[in-house]
């Protein structure tokens, strides 16, 4: 009988009939359990809930008035427990905007900050509007639109791909078509961005991750550094969780807000590439004591928020404010949001900004078993849906391999991309890190160290990266040993300045054709390891082109040539283009990298790490060169799956000898990053070069093997 009077009330509008007049409206309490603004044949539901707020007001407005044309104050007999809820009868939801205003106490060393001048977004909104037009400023108070929801996703199933057989491309809605150079018609939006379907699908990724595309509003903190017009251009400041960027959208969607956004996500899902959200529930855009009051702080500023005991904001975001997660009452938001975007959208996967945060109790303290994260670890709704962790905060609160994972969790592995950074450039005392994090980081994610034949057992908890939005490109990283974010407007004070990078002998741009070719190399190098290592590897858009921001390294404030994809570089740069494109292929193609298969015909071991001779297994703790071997039977090609990767970060030739294998195999080389002289860096299926077990490995190179047998057949 839950949802009973919901029924009644969407499916008999005659029957219905108002119970009250307010300001002018028919009305009746409503359905006190569905939060938000609800379009109904007969009117629209308003739901919202305060805690220690003593009485609620709706506000209607027409569009783009400061004023309201209605205010409705809720009667107390349309109040249940903290839950207003009113229908008003007649209301067309295109004509209107609307907001609240609730009253009680204001005693800032409690927490209370009421205040009845306070204009507030409802924290369930499906729309804000104002935002429309991308970099121009709101005028007044947030106002939310009602969304009528018509969108036909038809019979197309949920995927059911693991993590593990997924390559994640990292972009920015916005960034990623906005250059001149992109060739889209819709430039900077979800249009533009489906535009490029065919260009994601013949790279071969399998899922795109979007920097945030909830509402949040580009110009809040702009300022002018240089002439230049500094935005919020990342996003990671989140104004309403339920409502998508209208100012991503490429036409006006007037109370249809998100339809574009369906509309890409159906696409991307028709050509096999799942859709994962970067989502920020660690902070608001409201800030600290400084900062605006526009939503949460005006509805239960010490509900929503980590406060001290006087008062003030806990700051583990590093942006003014910290969200309270665990609270029940922000915590069932969290659950109902993503339950929203998996359902109404349906997103395949989230990713978790400073997702640390989500573990922390009310004081700040670390929680041993967080009940948020059990609650989306458990959630029917969420079973299917990935879940990955950014496991760190800006309050010093590091977790990378003891994430409360509740068996669901995946994480991004800050620890490869730091090892593997400091060994592809040479710090040879990396070498261990680099190796337990290439056979999938078992260390961190099951325990499990290398039995002692030295086969090391990898667990499928990490998404492996070496670059992503916070940091260097690829580009970059071979190119600059310093950040340079002069044009920030810091002094070059932000960003990070453990980078782990290298310029190869000349810093930022040169002409030096030597030093170019290391550069090209060393993406190469990061690239194939990237491709072969066991977890889900995951790199920032524009890296396959060689992308820049010119020694950029924090370019959150960039919304221009240093952040925006310039896509001339794709021919310029066509053969790495096409080394990425082959490395890709050659990952989804062999299974083995990704998971363990079942034991080999060929004499090899599932996993192993191996020293100069690949008949030894052991692995010294300094070592310049080593290699990696993933080993099994793939059922469903009916042959064994052999990918051995040998790297050596040594500036001189290095001899190694492949292992000894039975059964008429022999060793087939597919990938040399130092290339045969010709310009040829990889060899297509069926042109591979046989190798008669040692093989000369040039100078900051890394190669990629293969097992065939005699009769040609073996991996693919």
């Amino acid at each position: 009988m839950k949802h009973s009077f919901h029924s009644f009330i969407t499916n008999s509008p005659v029957s219905v009939k108002p119970m009250g007049e307010i300001s002018g409206f028919p009305v009746r309490p409503g359905l006190f359990e569905m939060n938000g603004a609800m379009a109904l044949p007969v009117g629209v539901n308003f739901t919202i809930h305060t805690h220690s707020g003593t009485s609620c007001e709706l506000l209607l407005f027409h569009r783009n008035s400061s004023k309201p044309f209605a205010t409705l104050p809720f009667p107390d007999e349309y109040k249940i427990g903290d839950v207003y809820s009113m229908i008003v009868f007649g209301l067309d939801i295109e004509d209107f905007e609307y907001a609240y205003r609730i009253e009680g106490p204001h005693l800032p060393k409690e927490g209370l900050i009421f205040s009845r001048d306070s204009v507030l977004l409802d924290p369930y909104a499906r729309a804000v509007a104002g935002q429309r037009i991308w970099g121009q400023p709101r005028k007044g108070a947030y106002h939310a639109r009602v969304v009528r929801d018509t969108f036909d996703w038809g019979d197309m199933p949920q995927s059911s791909r693991e993590l593990s057989d997924l390559v994640i491309y990292e972009l920015h809605v916005r960034g990623f078509t906005e250059h001149p150079s992109s060739g889209v018609r819709h430039r900077g939006t979800f249009a533009g961005l489906m535009e490029k379907i065919p260009y994601l699908k013949d790279l071969g990724i399998n899922a795109v991750e979007l920097m945030p595309v909830f509402e949040f509003d580009e110009t809040m903190n702009s300022r002018e550094v240089n002439g230049k017009l500094l935005l919020d251009y990342w996003g990671y400041n989140t104004v309403s969780f339920f409502s998508p960027n209208s100012s991503y959208a490429s036409t006006p969607e007037y109370n249809h807000e998100g339809t574009e956004l369906k509309e890409l996500i159906k696409e991307l899902h028709a050509n096999g590439i799942e859709v994962i959200f970067d989502v920020v529930f660690n902070h608001t855009a409201e800030g600290n004591e400084k900062g605006p009051s526009f939503c949460f702080k005006g509805f239960d500023n010490n509900i929503y928020y980590m406060l001290t005991p006087d008062g003030h904001y806990y700051n583990f975001s590093g942006c003014g404010n910290t969200l309270n997660c665990n609270h029940p009452v922000v915590r069932q938001m969290i659950l109902e949001c993503l339950r929203y975007w998996t359902i109404t959208y349906r997103v395949d996967g989230f990713r978790f900004d400073l997702a640390s945060i989500l573990g922390r109790n009310e004081d700040g303290s670390p929680m041993n078993n967080p009940p948020l994260l059990d609650s989306l670890a458990h959630d029917p709704v969420l079973s299917n849906v990935k879940l990955i962790a950014e496991a760190w905060d800006a309050g010093g609160l590091y977790q990378v391999g003891s994430f409360p994972a509740n068996g669901r969790w995946a994480e991004w592995n800050g620890r490869y991309r730091d090892s593997l950074r400091g060994y592809l450039k040479g710090w040879n005392e990396n070498a261990q890190t680099a190796a337990w994090s290439i056979v999938g980081s078992g260390d961190l994610y099951g325990g499990l160290r290398p039995d002692p034949k030295g086969i090391y057992a990898g667990y499928n908890s990490c998404v492996n990266f070496i670059t992503c939005h916070d940091g260097f490109t690829l580009y970059d990283l071979y190119s600059y040993n310093d950040k340079h974010n002069e044009a920030n407007g810091w002094n070059n004070t932000d960003g990070a300045n453990d980078n782990r990078s290298w310029n190869c002998g000349a810093e930022g741009e040169t002409d030096d054709p030597e030093v170019l070719k290391l550069r090209y190399r060393m993406i190469r190098n990061a690239c194939a390891v990237l491709m072969c290592s066991r977890g889900t590897p995951m790199f920032l858009a524009g890296d396959e082109f060689g992308n820049t921001q010119y020694g950029n390294n924090n370019s959150y404030c960039q919304d221009n040539e240093i952040s925006w994809l310039d896509w001339s570089l794709l021919e310029k740069n066509r053969k790495l283009y096409e080394f990425f494109r082959f490395m890709i292929h050659f990952r989804l193609k062999h299974t083995v990298i990704g998971k363990k298969l079942p034991d080999a015909v060929c004499g090899m071991d599932p996993l192993h790490v191996h020293d100069l001779d690949g008949d030894k297994l052991s692995l010294p703790p300094d070592t310049r060169t080593f290699s990696v071997s993933f080993a099994g039977y793939d059922s469903k090609k009916g042959q064994d799956d052999i990918v051995y990767i040998s790297v050596n970060t040594y500036w001189e030739d290095v001899k190694i000898t492949l292992p000894t294998i039975k059964n008429n195999f022999s060793w087939h080389l597919c990938v040399n990053t130092y290339g045969d002289g010709d310009g040829n860096y990889f060899y297509e299926e069926g042109k591979e070069v046989r190798i008669e077990r040692e093989f000369i490995m040039r100078p900051r190179s890394v190669a990629v093997f293969i097992v065939k047998s005699s009769s040609g057949q073996g991996a693919v």
